[in-house]
């Protein structure tokens, strides 16, 4: 798969001067909220997570084909660390920032016709990492990286030539790695984590 991913991205450059591909190149700085999974699901409901929290990221992109563009992403994220307890509802413990980077590729499936609004819809899939920085109560600082593919779907909105509003819901999936933060042998849960974004997007 780093074989295949290096290929195609080597041969990026001359299928992105394609007269036919369009845009060759796009930034799109954003802001968003980040929603996070469970890392642990305990004994009598009991749940270890992150708050949810303010995000930040840069996505670009290069155009492989008329439709098809290889992007890379990378976004941070500050929250606390929660304890989720029955009854009490969630009790923090500390904080963690997280890192997110990733790589993968990106479908425009074209303007849609007939509308008012100049709508462009796309779809995202890739894979990369989460790489968590922890600090629980001055006790415990340690870090952690994830492993997380991830989905997404958005839409453009033109505001003029090469700049748009891009609004983007993507759900990173991946297990908190506990051997790397603890070295304790725990085997975390899947976890959705889903980040809302909006920002913009300018092509070149």
């Amino acid at each position: 798969a780093v074989a295949a991913f290096a290929t195609t991205f080597a041969a990026a450059p001359l299928l992105a001067q394609a007269p036919e591909s369009g845009t060759v190149f796009h930034v799109s700085p954003y802001v968003g909220y980040m929603v996070f999974g469970d890392y642990i699901k305990g004994p009598l409901g009991t749940s270890v997570s992150n708050a949810p929290g303010a995000l930040y990221g840069t996505q670009v992109g290069l155009s492989l084909a008329p439709n098809l563009s290889l992007i890379g992403n990378v976004a941070y994220t500050k929250s606390d660390i929660k304890v989720g307890v029955p009854i009490f509802g969630g009790v923090g413990v500390g904080n963690s920032s997280t890192l997110l980077y990733d790589a993968g590729l990106e479908y425009n499936l074209g303007r849609m016709s007939g509308r008012s609004i100049p709508l462009t819809p796309f779809l995202q899939a890739g894979v990369g990492a989460m790489k968590y920085d922890i600090n629980a109560a001055s006790i415990l600082e340690t870090h952690a990286t994830n492993w997380a593919g991830n989905v997404g779907v958005g839409a453009d909105v033109a505001l003029a030539r090469g700049i748009a509003v891009r609004l983007l819901a993507k759900d990173y999936i991946g297990k908190f790695n506990f051997q790397d933060a603890t070295g304790l042998g725990l085997n975390g849960d899947v976890s959705h984590n889903l980040a809302f974004t909006a920002g913009l997007r300018f092509d070149f």
